[in-house]
Parts: C-alpha cells; structure tokens; sequence
C-alpha cells in the first residue's frame, strides 16, 4: 500500500500543476526568435550579405545563413521540461567583427518574450546586439 502511496501522490501533484495557467504560457507555447540584420553597408553591394549568422542548440543546429541587409533569420522553439532551452549564435560581420551569443535562453527568456506575441526580436548593429521586447523599444545585450 505504501508504495502505491509514494507513486500516486506524486502523479496527481505533476498533472495539477499541468493545469495552472503558468504551466501553459511557459512550455507549451512557441516561442519566436527573430535577428535582423541592421548593420551597415559600408562598401557591400546591397545584395551581398554582410553578415553571417549560425544558430544552434544541443540538439538542433540550424545551419549557417548568409544574411543582407534588413533581412530576418527566424525560428521557433519551445521551452523543454527544465526550462533550460538554449540557442547560442556565432555572428560574423564580413571584414569585421565576429561574435558568439545567446539568442534564446529558456531560464532568461520565458517570461520576458511572452511580452509581444511570445517573440524574441534581435537587431544586429554597427556597435552590438540589441534586443526588444515590444519591437519598440531596444536594448543594447551584447557588444561586438
């Protein structure tokens, strides 16, 4: 008896916290991670990316992407059960700088991308990675 005790307590407490509304909104949601590309193009052909991005997680690599100017490299993710989902970036602007940083951090990002349509919008510039929540007002996150 004591053993059906010790399975049965702990099941019914993981399928009611299931159903709390926080539980919802944090993994079972996608969450949209946009980086645009807002360099300048100094002596770059407009059609000619400037900037190369390669985005990854442990499990998913999502390949090396030549970017142009204003164009967005984006994806969906979902939190995984330890909120511990993480998409790591390496940026390269062609003849500058290059640097690696987190696009996509479960334990950082959950409740702070749910603010605009669950997104996450970078915006790569001259002086660094900028990130918005609201895609109005910005925020410099990382220096080149």
């Amino acid at each position: 008896m004591g053993s059906l005790k010790n399975v049965a307590l702990p099941m019914l407490l993981a399928l009611s916290l299931l159903h709390l509304p926080f539980a919802e909104s944090l993994w079972f949601i996608n969450y949209h991670i946009h980086i645009v590309n807002n360099l300048p193009l100094g002596n770059s052909p407009p059609n000619q990316p400037n900037l190369f991005m390669h985005c990854k997680s442990k499990n998913k690599d999502l390949g090396d992407r030549p970017m142009v100017k204003g164009q967005d490299y984006t994806w969906d993710t979902k939190l995984n059960f330890f909120r511990t989902t993480l998409f790591f970036c390496n940026a390269r602007w062609v003849g500058h700088k290059s640097r690696r940083f987190d696009a996509f951090d479960g334990s950082r990002d959950e409740r702070r991308c749910l603010e605009y349509h669950n997104s996450c919008m970078w915006s790569v510039r001259a002086d660094g990675f900028y990130l918005s929540i609201n895609n109005a007002t910005w925020f410099k996150i990382y220096p080149w």
